[in-house]
């Protein structure tokens, strides 16, 4: 007899251990299948989130190196070190014009920013009081303008994220860059009825307008303690003007990086990191990586945990199914050894048994498929809601990156909320892995265990007592 049509036999024959057998495999799909869809939604959660951060990536002074160095030369002086002190050494544009060489980058700005003076036209003072917040101008302070030195106006982060609008004129491009030309805020050149064309001068430098702007304020950026750091006081200048005015060449506060895909951000300052001559004990490429560790860090380690179940499962399962044919082989010890005594291949009697579990698996998989769905769903949020349960009774971290002397320098961004939910869906990629694990349980538990018997004679195992 065929050993196939043996195999069916034998299934439907043996109603009972079938039936046990498709209940142990069910369980161990729908678990592998669940862990391997959550995984996958974790993933793709993964990746919306980098893409959502964008794909910017910033030069500059290293803030937690800063503070560290700050704190161990204050215990070397017997007292505190102001930051200040240590925020001297500026990125050098050779650095800049090196990375921006990276096959992964699209174009680069930089910033060098600095204060200034208005020397011919009225800048738009604080009020004494807007929206309940106390508001002081001046401050110590010889300065009224916050001048944004940048190499493309519109790459400037106020502009990519929309909190200001050019309303006439142009921007100004890389081709500007030697050139005294800037763009003034439209409350400014309201006030001192400026249009576009018209030169102000800012510290004896004179600079034509050549764009006019509208800034997106709210009542906090308008309760700030100095005239210089209202919204309607920023100038953006070519960073050479600014370079002027600091008095340095050749370098900026920071450079960012425009990557082609937010995905290939991490190759990025891999490259950065190897092929660059860059101190980046002092500067750091920032990624935004710690908002993205504080939206992905519990799904990470939900992922985590989903491959744990699907490798624990795929290994208990095999054992737990091994042993299963294994006692069913020393129940069938005589059934097998007089097939061979009969002159039946051992490969033929695996076979068989291996096509007997595979039945048994495409029953399991149909079942898993019908009902893996809703376990997946079910246990990926369990997993997720533990896990944010975690994150929340840990330590806050500093939320964002801090800016130094970007284009918000006095003040952080803001801290991001971790994802709370996984959109978990069953797919055939899924299907086909559960599959190919299926027939690798199949192999293991059936293989292993036959050879143990089968490697005896016939003869020895029909007189051989159990």
């Amino acid at each position: 007899m065929n050993f196939i049509k043996r195999a069916f036999w034998s299934v439907s024959a043996r109603k009972g251990r079938t039936l046990l057998q498709v209940f142990v495999f069910t369980a161990i799909c729908v678990l592998v299948i669940s862990g391997l869809s959550i995984r996958r939604a974790t993933a793709e959660a993964v990746r919306l989130a980098r893409q959502s951060l964008g794909s910017d990536v910033t030069l500059q002074l290293d803030a937690q190196a800063l503070m560290e160095r700050a704190q161990v030369d204050g215990d070397n002086r017997g007292g505190p070190v102001a930051i200040g002190e240590l925020m001297q050494e500026p990125v050098a544009l050779a650095d800049v014009e090196f990375l921006q060489n990276s096959p992964y980058v699209l174009g680069y700005n930089v910033l060098s920013h600095t204060f200034a003076l208005a020397d011919d036209f009225d800048i738009i003072e604080a009020t004494a009081e807007v929206e309940g917040n106390l508001v002081m101008r001046g401050g110590g302070m010889d300065a009224d303008v916050n001048l944004q030195g940048v190499l493309n106006s519109e790459l400037a982060n106020s502009f990519q994220t929309e909190s200001a609008t050019l309303v006439a004129g142009r921007h100004f491009t890389a081709v500007d860059r030697d050139y005294g030309v800037v763009l003034i805020e439209q409350t400014l050149a309201n006030e001192n009825e400026l249009v576009v064309g018209d030169t102000i001068t800012i510290s004896g430098h004179p600079l034509e307008i050549v764009g006019i702007y509208e800034a997106t304020v709210t009542a906090g950026e308008l309760a700030l303690p100095l005239a210089a750091a209202l919204p309607f006081n920023r100038l953006y200048t070519p960073y050479s003007v600014a370079n002027a005015l600091k008095g340095l060449e050749a370098t900026v506060d920071s450079a960012t990086f425009f990557i082609d895909d937010p995905l290939n951000v991490d190759a990025f300052i891999e490259w950065a990191t190897a092929e660059s001559e860059i101190d980046f004990t002092t500067f750091a490429l920032d990624a935004n990586n710690q908002l993205y560790q504080q939206l992905t860090g519990p799904i990470s380690n939900v992922a985590s945990s989903s491959q744990q179940v699907v490798y624990l499962v795929s290994i208990a399962g095999s054992i737990i199914l091994g042993l299963i044919v294994m006692l069913s082989i020393r129940e069938r010890k005589h059934e097998l050894g007089v097939l061979l005594a009969i002159g039946e291949g051992k490969a033929r009697l695996v076979g068989q048994m291996v096509v007997e579990l595979l039945v048994v698996a495409v029953f399991a998989l149909g079942f898993s498929v019908l009902s893996g769905n809703f376990v997946a769903e079910q246990l990926g949020q369990q997993l997720l809601e533990n896990q944010l349960a975690t994150h929340s009774e840990a330590p806050p971290a500093r939320g964002g990156r801090m800016l130094l002397m970007g284009g918000n320098p006095l003040g952080m961004t803001t801290a991001a909320n971790p994802i709370t939910e996984l959109d978990i869906n069953l797919t055939a990629a899924d299907f086909v892995t559960l599959a190919a694990i299926g027939i690798g349980v199949t192999l293991v538990a059936t293989v292993v265990p036959a050879l143990s018997v089968l490697r005896l004679q016939p003869k020895t195992i029909l007189t051989k007592p159990d």
